[in-house]
């Protein structure tokens, strides 16, 4: 009988073996779960969870493990694959034979040298257990310190100033979302945080962070400057899981390299989600996406391989951002020199950035225009789509462009 082992039971391993169930598939599947909790949400840790009542997080309710004949290993971790034998080791001793494997072991926290996370008051949010540690610190902080201006410090900061803490936020770069969004669409984030309260500090990276009996009390930057907190939460970046992958002889280099049908070098292995780097026409050239919506696609996708019924995986990537009264959904993926054209009323917060590369459209950034975001999710997932020339015209609606 086939054997799907799934390691990795977020976003990406959860779709993929409820997408194998809906699709047909009669064999086994076992999901390995690092964690003891039950496969959960994660876009919340950074909002929702933070406020004064934790909101659900299952990614699907209890009883859909057996009810799919999904069998959930929960608190164990794979240690190793041999490939030989098509089998997988794990932490507790078992070891389990896989005719196909899918490694959804997302990203790590990308860690800062010199800095001692076991302090008291120094943070990630990475995990649930993280999330409930830094939501128990909020309660008692007075003044909070963000390292990186990226979506999750970004996100982070918002929940912080809302419960009125003194927030100040440390980027090493220019902009903020410097690697995410257009320059237009950084400077109105950047002036809507500032004017809540939010203190950003640009071209400011970090030194150290200073401690006094076990707890933090101050960041130091790379300037030499002081700023005073009593929690500092480091928001800057995750580098993929791809340990288990090299470990085996696959092809690595910063995730685990797939081609278009989301196969490893070893075609009995499939990669998905945040640890996979893949070739996308969406992006012109290999890359690797943090996302929800790029993990659940590439694992329906890698559904579809296993069945035997895909086509190379091209889905339009899209990702959203919610910090505080900013809506922030984007749609494509832009190059750091595409020209850009700005649609709708800036001045009320309710505008998209729409970016072109040889006069064809490349991404939408949408602040608080959902339409607006969805019409661009339908016009880049085919051929028909605006130029510049279009966009510019007085009466041009892209919800209307969009329109069959």
């Amino acid at each position: 009988m086939e054997h799907v082992v799934v390691v990795g039971a977020g976003h990406a391993g959860v779709q993929c073996a409820a997408s194998l169930r809906d699709g047909g598939f009669a064999g086994a599947i076992t999901m390995v779960a690092e964690e003891e909790h039950l496969p959960y949400q994660r876009p919340p840790l950074s909002k929702d969870h933070l406020g004064e009542e934790p909101t659900p997080l299952p990614l699907r309710g209890a009883t859909f493990y057996g009810d799919s004949a999904v069998e959930l290993l929960t608190g164990v971790t794979a240690t190793g694959i041999d490939r030989e034998r098509r089998q997988v080791t794990l932490s507790d001793g078992r070891a389990l034979t896989y005719s196909t494997l899918v490694l959804a072991t997302g990203a790590r926290a990308r860690r800062l040298p010199g800095v001692d996370e076991a302090h008291l008051g120094v943070h990630q949010i990475r995990t649930l257990g993280d999330a409930d540690k830094l939501r128990a610190a909020l309660e008692k902080a007075r003044r909070a310190v963000v390292v990186g201006a990226g979506f999750l410090g970004l996100e982070f900061a918002a929940v912080a100033g809302k419960k009125g803490l003194d927030v100040t936020v440390l980027e090493g770069g220019t902009r903020v979302l410097g690697r995410s969004v257009s320059p237009d669409m950084s400077a109105h984030i950047a002036e809507a945080h500032e004017a809540s309260g939010i203190r950003l500090v640009l071209h400011e990276g970090l030194s150290s962070v200073q401690v006094g009996e076990h707890a933090a009390e101050a960041v130091v930057g790379a300037s030499g400057k002081v700023y005073p907190a009593d929690l500092v939460l480091l928001a800057v970046g995750a580098n993929p899981r791809d340990d288990l992958a090299r470990e085996a002889g696959l092809e690595v280099a910063d995730g685990i390299l797939v081609d278009a049908d989301l196969r490893t070098s070893d075609p009995a292995i499939l990669a998905i989600g945040d640890c996979a780097r893949l070739s996308n026409p969406a992006l012109g050239s290999p890359g690797r996406l943090e996302s929800v919506q790029n993990a659940t696609d590439q694992a329906r996708h890698a559904a579809e391989v296993i069945l035997g019924s895909a086509g190379p995986f091209a889905a339009v990537p899209w990702f959203w951002s919610h910090q505080g009264a900013l809506r922030l959904q984007i749609a494509g993926v832009r190059g750091p020199d595409d020209p850009t054209v700005t649609i709708g009323d800036v001045e009320a917060g309710r505008f998209s950035v729409l970016s072109f590369r040889d006069d064809r459209l490349t991404c939408v950034e949408s602040l608080n225009r959902p339409a607006d975001h969805l019409a661009a999710r339908r016009l880049l997932a085919g051929d028909r789509r605006p130029g510049p020339g279009d966009v510019t015209a007085p009466d041009f609606q892209l919800k209307k462009f969009a329109a069959p």
